[in-house]
């Protein structure tokens, strides 16, 4: 059903129920890169995706039916849950990019900028700079062009042989040089001083050849790469011309990406990026669903309530995107554009910043005069975060005042509970961190996962880097990834899920989360994994077991912890 409020509405607003008002409405807007949908909104979302399994007629597989398909791709999609001027509550519909090359589709909001609307500069832009790329191309395809470079290549070979062959001659001339200074013991004193004289000029003449040849040749050479500089000057300022009028189109193109905030006030992307580490817009910036979204509401009057992206279809191969599940805003696009849009709406803390973990209690498992192992509870930060002070360092320093170096050995992520090492002296600290170099501590985790998986253990080898848009998400990447390798083994089978041990032999950030959750690796994400899989109580994710030799004593140390929410031993 649509609400009819103007002809500029009438297509893009969703009536709600009025019981989901009796039923509660979000207190203040979600954080949106770290939440989880108002109830709401996912009945909104829900209300989309029933329409999308029905085939709403977006001209696009998503990889549902045919994922092999050339360019089979799954879309994030977005519902923003609003309050109309006349108190009605309703929902806006958008979609990430483009569907089927196409910024526009019924019910769903539109760009913010149409590169290929029918008022737009690109265009024509776009025609010009083809034109310039067919007029370069055809330029450098022109004969000449190969002659004259070929021309080249010939005389450097013609001078690498010249040069040898006199440099063959002077070695040569030398070898008899030496034989005639050898035989001349049997010549008087007057003679041998002649001889001396004419095979010094003969070794000086050998040196100034060699000089006057790459004189010559190099000479030779220069000429012949000037003249095919002057065939491709006009190539070249073809070229400088491109790249001025791309670069003009391309800064055109940031400024009519105007976004509006709760307060009214407009930015366009190159004033919003200029204050970034990044400076210069990513590429998609601005055409992601939620800035669509809330722009969309902020110029028809409708008051943001609340959010809820979601993937539909198949997911790319380097990026965790799994079909209906829940995700945020992503903080490399949309981070500071969000920043500014977000000014003036209330919006919730971010909820990794609050003080969550000040009641959480942190076990020593086991210390000596020289390190500590202990139990980190789920929800305690490792070492001191931005905003959050809390943390086992923190902990630790104030447990071991006289303590020298760093403490902490290695780290677990926050949401990760298990078995940490610390030292209590810089020198123990070095030898353990020597022991986690060469591999030689064992680390064993127990993980529930959120299905079950093929299989009943194996190793998984998936090249990981960070996701520099989405910090603090890593990506599987097999140009740039870093070899990260784990061993798996199940545990226990249980109704709706696996208990698996994990053992990573490397030691990449969020390895076995990204591990657990890729297709290519267990297709399953850790029960709880709100980055890579569904939010849940906790990450069900805990370092088991630990075991090394002790740096000085020798001794083989060996521990367990068992995991909160996991009864069965470790294997």
């Amino acid at each position: 059903m649509y609400l009819v409020a103007s002809d500029s509405l009438q297509d893009f607003l969703f009536i709600l129920p009025p019981s989901l008002e009796a039923a509660g409405l979000p207190e203040v807007f979600p954080y949106p890169f770290h939440y989880e949908p108002h109830p709401v909104a996912k009945y909104a979302a829900g209300e989309l995706v029933r329409e999308l399994e029905k085939g709403l007629d977006l001209r696009h597989d998503f990889g549902l039916r045919n994922p092999e398909a050339s360019g089979a791709i799954g879309k994030m999609f977005g519902v923003l849950v609003v309050r109309t001027s006349d108190g009605q509550l309703a929902y806006l519909r958008a979609f990430s990019g483009k569907i089927g090359g196409e910024y526009h589709q019924p019910g769903f909001v539109p760009p913010i900028f149409d590169l290929y609307g029918p008022d737009s500069f690109y265009p024509s832009g776009e025609r010009a700079l083809n034109d310039m790329n067919a007029r370069i191309a055809s330029l450098e395809a022109r004969p000449e062009i190969a002659e004259s470079r070929r021309r080249i290549r010939q005389l450097q070979k013609y001078f690498e042989d010249a040069l040898a062959e006199q440099r063959t001659i002077n070695r040569e001339r030398k070898k008899v040089r030496k034989e005639r200074r050898a035989a001349a013991a049997q010549l008087s004193e007057a003679e041998r001083s002649l001889l001396e004289k004419e095979l010094s000029r003969e070794s000086v003449a050998g040196h100034f050849a060699v000089k006057d040849l790459k004189r010559r040749w190099k000479e030779k050479i220069k000429q012949a790469e000037e003249a095919h500089a002057t065939i491709l000057e006009e190539i070249n300022a073809l070229k400088a011309a491109r790249k001025a009028k791309s670069a003009n189109l391309q800064n055109r193109i940031f400024s009519e990406y105007r976004f509006l905030n709760a307060r009214g006030e407009f930015r366009d992307l190159s004033q919003i990026f200029r204050e970034t580490p990044l400076v210069t817009p990513p590429a998609g910036a601005g055409d992601c669903a939620a800035p669509k979204l809330l722009h969309f509401a902020y110029r028809h009057g409708l008051t943001p309530l609340g959010m809820a992206e979601f993937w539909w279809g198949k997911p790319p191969r380097n990026a965790l995107r799994r079909h209906l599940n829940y995700y945020p805003a992503c903080r490399g696009k949309c981070g500071p554009i969000l920043g500014h849009m977000l000014e003036g709406l209330s919006v919730a803390p971010d909820p990794l910043q609050e003080p969550m973990a000040g009641n959480l209690e942190m076990d020593i498992v086991y210390e000596d005069d020289d390190l500590v192992v202990l139990n980190k509870p789920a929800g305690l930060l490792s070492v001191p975060g931005k905003q959050i002070d809390d943390s086992v360092l923190t902990r630790l320093r104030k447990r071991y005042p006289e303590a020298s170096g760093p403490l902490l050995v290695h780290r677990l992520d926050m949401a990760t509970s298990g078995l940490l090492l610390a030292a209590k002296r810089a020198e123990v600290h070095k030898e353990l961190q020597k022991l986690f170099l060469k591999r030689t501590i064992s680390k064993r985790y127990v993980a529930r996962l959120s299905q079950d998986v093929r299989g009943d253990r194996g190793v998984i080898d998936l090249p990981l880097r960070q996701d520099y848009l989405e910090r603090p998400r890593q990506m599987v990447c097999w140009d740039e990834g870093k070899v990260s390798r784990t061993v798996w083994e199940v545990l226990e089978r249980e109704e709706k899920s696996v208990v698996v041990r994990l053992e990573p032999i490397t030691g990449r950030t969020h390895q076995l989360r990204v591990h657990a959750a890729h297709p290519e690796g267990l297709n399953a994400p850790i029960y709880g994994d709100a980055l890579y899989g569904t939010r849940a109580d906790r990450l069900h994710l805990h370092a088991a077991e630990m075991s090394f030799l002790h740096p000085v004593t020798k001794v083989q140390m060996k521990f367990h912890y068992p995991a909160p929410f996991y009864d069965g031993k470790p294997g």
